[in-house]
């Protein structure tokens, strides 16, 4: 994506040789509490940036929690694009503009990109107000982001996605959760269209599946992410019990105002060590 002539082309100029990674970072519903720590340099409104796909007329509002703001800035010594909400399928566009950040993210020269949710528990192994590392995804979106997107890698449509989630980034997030005494699990992440929430039945099945945990984003992102050479770390906020007796919107932003703090501190740690 050429960002050239918009408020954006100063940061994805090229860095001089030796300076530190710049990474971009998606924050999920109730997650944008992270952005308080961004040394800002520029705050740009989405629908300022090229290609944001809400301004298609059937794409509904963004959904609370969600502040459709792309921050420039620095966490500690290292750039960062933090994309403070995202675009879902369920506001009525195709898998390909879901994944605009990623493709934003590259254009703005981010080797890195960090993907955050929220999402419900699945399995057993993980519990509501946990942060998770997201180890592998299955895409039940019924939709791919490369579909028609002939020549997005040097292999065609055809991207591998055995090592979507970088094992070099899993391991600096293990190690920073262990430094900074964040309870982190590990998850498989299950990647659903939406909006409804799931069935008893759906669940159980997810679970045979070999899901830890489940949500309506974020693959999308990923995939585009590793067509375009991107590394791809995913962090996940387990708000609830999936299928449980009590399910809110609210309740998913409560829980992202609880866990902030650990979130914001564990990203931190994690760029140190790139």
């Amino acid at each position: 994506m050429d960002l050239t002539g918009t408020p954006l082309e100063r940061f994805a100029s090229p860095k001089h040789k030796g300076a530190p990674e710049r990474v971009a970072i998606v924050l999920g519903s109730g997650l944008s509490p992270l952005v308080r720590t961004v040394a800002v340099e520029s705050t740009n409104a989405y629908s300022a940036v090229p290609g944001y796909p809400l301004e298609h007329p059937r794409a509904a509002v963004s959904p609370a929690g969600h502040a459709g703001e792309l921050v420039l800035g620095h966490l500690g010594d290292v750039p960062v694009a933090v994309f403070s909400g995202r675009v879902h399928l369920y506001q009525g566009v195709d898998a390909r503009a879901a994944a605009w950040p990623a493709r934003v993210a590259a254009g703005l020269g981010c080797g890195t990109l960090i993907v955050t949710n929220a999402s419900g528990a699945v399995s057993a192994h993980v519990r509501p107000g946990q942060l998770a590392l997201i180890t592998d995804h299955v895409n039940l979106m019924g939709t791919n982001p490369l579909t028609g997107w002939i020549g997005v890698s040097e292999t065609g449509p055809f991207v591998p996605m055995r090592s979507a989630y970088d094992a070099v980034l899993c391991a600096h997030a293990r190690a920073a959760a262990a430094a900074e005494e964040i309870d982190l699990a590990e998850a498989v992440y299950a990647a659903v269209p939406g909006p409804s929430y799931e069935t008893p039945a759906e669940v159980a099945a997810l679970r045979v599946m070999g899901a830890d945990i489940v949500g309506m984003s974020t693959v999308p992102e990923v995939i585009v992410a590793r067509a375009l050479g991107m590394r791809v770390l995913g962090l996940s906020l387990v708000t609830n019990v999936a299928a449980g007796a009590e399910l809110s919107h609210d309740a998913v932003l409560a829980a992202g105002e609880d866990v902030a703090d650990d979130l914001a501190r564990l990203v931190i740690a994690i760029l140190r060590a790139l």
